[in-house]
């Protein structure tokens, strides 16, 4: 075995990316700046991976709470709103909820439980399991809730996000109305006027609202996905995937990636003659061990890549072949039977036992999530990501 290292991932620093800053020239320095530091080389099939996060930055793509407030109005005319099903995220909804309490008279806020949709659990299973409750069927009150489980607090934030959320709706002048239920039809007993604000869910849940008797229903994509008095918007996403960035607006998901994934990929192979890769990213697609959260609380994990990302894995499991095909063998003639099969593996390998556990997801999924890992969403300052080696196998 000569080669020794297969898949590399690499977090790069860049500047910090503003409004109106030429990001595609920041990232191609940046890789052609990091192979030089590095001492590697650029090869055809690397990737280069960008947070969503500055690609957002350096469009400008920003709007502020009465901006939202204002969209809100328009589509429910200050009516009672039916606020369902968001998720328990100070960065990620906090600001969201306030435009939306602002533009309204009252809210009726429905939240799921045990948890949101991505695991932020505001009790654990066996908290129901003692006391009885079953959330598919059981609606609560806010006093019914409490007295069943009194005040919970969030495994990592250490917030109450019950009085959290009915404090921002309070401070915006609005009633507010806390219930709790699974089923999206329950909060038609309460307003027929709803926003539903799940993100992976959605289309069933506007399905089933719709089918049963509601009279206007929105997603959280349908919010901000054309401009409102000038502010930034996403006409595929709306305000999914937005995130905090002041304490009076939110940054939305970038607009037109594709053409900055395209360009970049082609001005890299004019500098270089190496045909990479390009995606940009956004939260992982996993799911924490100890908090229970699943990381993907964007609406997709990447907006955004070139036409070498398509498609999943067509792996087989070397360990199975060792066992099974290969038991006999030993030492290099092992790892010569080995690569031939590889060599010789059918183009779809779905349904095969030699192809068991290799999990074929998506591949931006993928890549996007080992991006995410790499660069952290704290201050290690590597919002951009080179990866290497991550199409090779055991043949080369």
């Amino acid at each position: 075995m000569s080669r020794i290292i297969g898949t590399v991932s690499r977090g790069l620093r860049c500047p910090i990316i503003n409004e109106g800053d030429d990001l595609e020239s920041i990232v191609i320095d940046s890789v052609i700046e990091a192979s030089k530091e590095g001492n590697f080389a650029i090869q055809d099939k690397d990737i280069v991976a960008v947070t969503e996060s500055i690609v957002a930055r350096a469009q400008g793509n920003y709007a502020s709470i009465d901006q939202i407030a204002e969209d809100i109005r328009h589509k429910f005319n200050e009516d009672t709103v039916g606020v369902i099903f968001p998720i328990f995220s100070r960065n990620r909804f906090s600001n969201c909820l306030r435009g939306i309490a602002r533009g309204s008279k009252k809210i009726v806020l429905m939240l799921s439980y045990p948890s949101d949709e991505v695991g932020n659990h505001l009790i654990s299973l066996d908290a129901l399991d003692e006391k009885g409750v079953n959330p598919w069927t059981d609606t609560l009150t806010e006093s019914e809730f409490r007295e069943l489980f009194g005040y919970q607090k969030h495994t990592f934030t250490g917030v109450d996000y019950i009085d959290y959320y009915k404090e921002l709706i309070a401070a915006e002048g609005a009633e507010c109305e806390v219930i709790f239920s699974q089923k999206p039809k329950t909060i038609l007993s309460y307003t027929k006027n709803i926003l539903t604000c799940d993100i992976h869910t959605r289309y069933r849940t506007k399905r089933i609202l719709e089918q049963n008797g509601a009279e206007k229903v929105y997603t959280l994509d349908d919010v901000l996905s054309e401009s409102v008095d000038g502010s930034g918007f996403n006409e595929q996403y709306g305000l999914l995937g937005s995130n905090k960035s002041t304490d009076d607006g939110v940054k939305l998901f970038p607009r037109n990636s594709q053409e900055t994934v395209d360009n970049i990929q082609r001005k890299l192979k004019e500098l270089t003659g190496k045909q990479v890769e390009v995606m940009v990213y956004g939260d992982g697609a996993f799911k924490d061990p100890v908090g229970k959260i699943w990381e993907l609380a964007d609406p997709v994990v990447s907006p955004a890549y070139t036409s070498g990302l398509e498609g999943t894995p067509n792996e087989v499991k070397l360990k199975y072949l060792a066992d099974n095909n290969f038991s006999d063998l030993r030492g290099a003639e092992l790892e010569e039977a080995i690569k031939k099969h590889i060599d010789s593996k059918a183009d779809d390998l779905t349904g095969l036992m030699e192809a068991q556990g290799t999990t074929p997801r998506k591949l931006t999924d993928l890549i996007g999530s080992l991006s995410d890992l790499t660069s952290g969403s704290g201050d290690k300052g590597t919002p951009i990501v080179f990866i290497q080696g991550y199409f090779d196998n055991f043949t080369n």
